[in-house]
């Protein structure tokens, strides 16, 4: 007779690739978690390697994923442990039989430094009945051009590739997980999947300890947040997505831990942010630090301050490799199809040639406070503010530059408002910096040059035909980039010219809650989607001209478009709803964090 075990069975239908999707990491690498807990993207050996799981742009029988399928599924629940970056899914058959799983990776404290290893480990216990499961574990290599070679012990099973090795450590019978046939959970299973390398302690042990000391890290990193008084869950959620974009061992922040997201369907607005921009890195650690947590920015710091003196006073390039790799080589990786058949799939950046010339402001504004912060265990001092200066001298010889603009413009090149804003912030801060170090003729110098930028940009970004600033000088274009202006500090928010801007703005870029970047058309044709930060910014504007009503309405309808485990990608469709673009896509989450700082009501309102 023949066993059920003993019959092939297909793989379940799976889900659509979808931005349904929970984050897990440890600030090494991270990997994202489908609706049935299937993992379908994990880069390694860190967030620009090879995608060793690579459903999310592959959805066919090709794709590589790693799935704990339940036999006969009915429905599942998803959610964070409060508070952590570790998630709990719970799958329920047709028969009320039901697993919880638990996704994490280790991140804890020992021998006084952070452990954080390339591992992914997920628990199973049943919750009822007797149910059924089937592991579904296909990584691939090199783009998912290569099979791996597997090997296996009484323990363990090897995934041998051409660049490195993988090792799963499991409780579960090994010929079931390499059969891939279904078999009863009996009680609590364990799977580690990391490094080629040995265990200290057995599975199960240690499988626990790193499930207790990673929920007891980020427990107590949360409980250090200085939160708002409302929306704390959605800013704590924010602040730990934001905190596993940073790669701890350089400093870097990346903008997304995804490639080739489209920005709306069928566009070819398809690309890789798994890279270190300034002024996306710039906005975190402000985010962050807003938080009260100062470590990311100390850790961002060192990793700038490389930039710093590598650039010699000369041009910065507006992203980098987490690695401090200056070239990022854009290629297609035509064998995959992209999301959800969206291709193409980039590897690499071209925005790597381009010359961004806010990118001297967003250096200097991403290090002013280590000038000003007593907390800091190695404050800015004069050493740290002449390399600055350097970077300042730059941000003055471009300032009237045309370049390609913070939208990374690919074929139209004009002396864009906030490209000349930064710079104009870059010489504000550096005049500020220099008083504090009480370095008066610096102060001096820094401040007259912040005050004859500030003229022009406030003179020649002018429009008068529409009342309102421009996105480039002389220019008639509205550009969501414009309302920086306030947050930087180069104009009253309630100057009349700022106010009616901000009118112009809604009017010609707004859709209900949405905002797009901007309303001419670029090398794709006109933008589809609103750019969720920009919806932020004007949150933001709107509650320092005194609309703060409006800006809670609009801030709690963003919150509602974030998927069901509280992230956001970079883009919402204003008709449906649906997220595009990279994820998750920091900026968006910093938006979250901003607004829920700017909105929220006091704490001496309730205490």
């Amino acid at each position: 007779m023949t066993s059920p075990e003993d019959t092939p069975t297909p793989a379940s239908p799976t889900l659509p690739a979808s931005l349904s999707l929970g984050v897990i990491g440890n600030c090494t690498f991270s990997a994202l978690v489908d609706a049935r807990a299937r993992i379908v993207w994990s880069c390694l050996p860190r967030f620009d390697g090879d995608p060793v799981f690579n459903a999310l742009l592959d959805d066919s029988d090709n794709g590589s994923s790693f799935g704990i399928e339940l036999e006969s599924f009915s429905h599942a629940e998803q959610s964070y442990v409060p508070n952590t970056a570790v998630m709990r899914t719970r799958l329920y058959d047709v028969h009320g039989q039901a697993i919880e799983i638990t996704d994490f990776a280790p991140r804890f404290t020992t021998r006084e430094r952070t452990f954080r290893p390339m591992m992914v480990i997920r628990r199973v216990r049943p919750l009822h009945g007797w149910p059924r499961v089937r592991i579904r574990l296909n990584p691939r290599f090199d783009w998912g051009r290569t099979e791996p070679e597997i090997t296996h012990g009484s323990n363990h099973v090897r995934f041998v590739g051409p660049a490195f090795t993988l090792r799963l450590y499991t409780d579960a019978p090994i010929s079931h997980v390499l059969a891939q046939t279904a078999f009863v959970v009996p009680g609590e299973l364990n799977f580690l999947l990391g490094p080629d390398e040995t265990l200290q302690t057995g599975i199960g042990e240690t499988a626990r300890d790193f499930e207790l000391k990673t929920i007891d890290h980020w427990r107590h990193w949360t409980r250090r947040l200085a939160l708002p008084l409302e929306w704390q869950e959605a800013v704590i959620r924010a602040a730990i997505t934001l905190k596993l974009s940073l790669h701890e061992d350089t400093g870097a922040i990346i903008a997304a831990m995804t490639t080739s997201i489209p920005e709306a369907p069928g566009t070819s607005r398809n690309w890789d942010y798994r890279y270190c921009w300034l002024r996306d890195a710039f906005f975190v650690v402000r985010a962050l630090n807003s938080l009260s947590e100062v470590a990311t920015m100390e850790d961002y710091l060192r990793w700038m301050s490389n930039v710093v003196v590598a650039s010699q006073g000369g041009h910065i390039q507006p992203l980098f490799g987490i690695g401090l790799e200056k070239k990022l080589p854009e290629h297609f990786v035509d064998h995959l199809p992209g999301y959800r058949g969206m291709g193409p799939v980039r590897v690499g950046n071209q925005a790597q040639e381009h010359f961004q010339h806010d990118v001297y402001g967003n250096v200097i504004l991403g290090a002013a406070q280590a000038f000003h912060d007593h907390r800091l265990l190695r404050r800015g001092g004069p050493r740290e503010f002449r390399a600055l200066e350097r970077v300042g001298e730059q941000a003055v010889a471009v300032f009237d530059q045309p370049d390609a603009g913070m939208w990374e413009l690919r074929t139209r090149a004009r002396v864009h408002t906030s490209s000349a804003l930064m710079s104009w912030a870059a010489c504000d801060r550096l005049a500020k910096i220099a008083a504090t170090l009480r370095l008066h003729d610096r102060a001096e110098y820094w401040g007259a040059h912040a005050a004859r930028m500030r003229e022009r940009i406030l003179r020649e970004s002018w429009n008068e035909e529409r009342q309102a600033f421009a996105e480039s000088f002389g220019g008639r274009d509205m550009d969501a980039s414009v309302l920086l202006m306030a947050e930087v500090g180069i104009i009253d928010p309630k100057d009349p010219r700022f106010v009616s801007t901000v009118d112009e703005l809604e009017r010609v870029l707004c859709d209900g809650p949405y905002m797009r970047r901007y309303e001419a058309p670029d090398d794709f044709g006109r933008p589809e989607t609103a750019f969720n930060i920009c919806a932020f910014w004007r949150i933001d504007a709107l509650a320092r001209i005194g609309r703060k009503k409006e800006a809670r309405e609009i801030f709690e309808a963003m919150l509602a478009v974030r998927n069901p485990l509280g992230l956001l990608s970079e883009d919402t469709h204003p008709v449906t709803g649906e997220m595009w673009g990279n994820f998750p896509q920091t900026y968006s989450m910093v938006g979250i964090i901003n607004g829920a700082m700017r909105l929220s009501a006091q704490w001496d309102s309730v205490i």
